[in-house]
């Protein structure tokens, strides 16, 4: 089985999400995509606002037409800092050592991946789905492999489109009451609007 892991706050969760999930799923033959609220990220310096259990009924909401996608639990119900490797662990454990791993991550963060916790098992444990973000058109692949040997074959690029949805600038159309049709899926934006999420101050990218 080839399953995909696309984390996040998801505060909100919105299309661009979505699309990327989606174009991993076919790009890769994925049977699955795991939608991976996060807990507490050790590596955002800011934390999510909103609460873990509303961040994932958005979710759920978001993927309930889509029978490829699963929203899973595991960092929220996780106390303390949430840490990739040991979210991929746990994965691995109840997956399956037939099941391969693909971990949807940015171009962005794996800038950042010498800082994350146990980089090289990590990469042990999955394969990485690069998608490009809005403004990270290039990508040195043979520099990323010469710093982390063991990502050798290990790494995917994916042409994702190109949806540049800020999670920022969602919630602060959500507190002024203007529309986030076209960027939020509806379920999510009724959602929005019955717990008024946002309207006394903002969350997490």
């Amino acid at each position: 089985m080839r399953v995909g892991v696309l984390g996040g706050t998801f505060d909100p969760i919105h299309l661009g999400h979505l699309l990327i999930a989606e174009e991993a799923r076919l790009r890769l033959g994925l049977d699955k995509v795991i939608f991976m609220t996060a807990g507490q990220p050790w590596l955002k310096s800011e934390q999510p606002r909103t609460p873990a259990e509303q961040r994932f009924d958005m979710v759920r909401l978001a993927i309930a037409s889509n029978p490829h996608f699963e929203a899973s639990r595991q960092e929220i119900d996780r106390s303390g800092p949430t840490y990739t490797v040991d979210t991929l662990e746990e994965l691995q454990r109840d997956l399956g050592p037939a099941t391969t791993i693909y971990f949807i991550v940015g171009l962005d963060a794996l800038e950042e991946f010498s800082r994350w916790k146990d980089p090289e098992r990590i990469l042990g444990l999955c394969h990485l789905a690069a998608v490009r973000r809005p403004g990270w058109l290039e990508f040195d692949a043979d520099g990323f492999v010469r710093r982390f040997p063991q990502a050798a074959g290990r790494v995917e690029l994916l042409p994702a489109p190109l949806v540049d949805i800020s999670g920022t600038e969602l919630r602060r159309r959500a507190a002024a009451s203007e529309s986030l049709r076209y960027q939020v899926p509806e379920a999510v934006t009724g959602y929005i609007q019955r717990r008024q999420l946002y309207n006394s101050g903002t969350g997490s990218a």
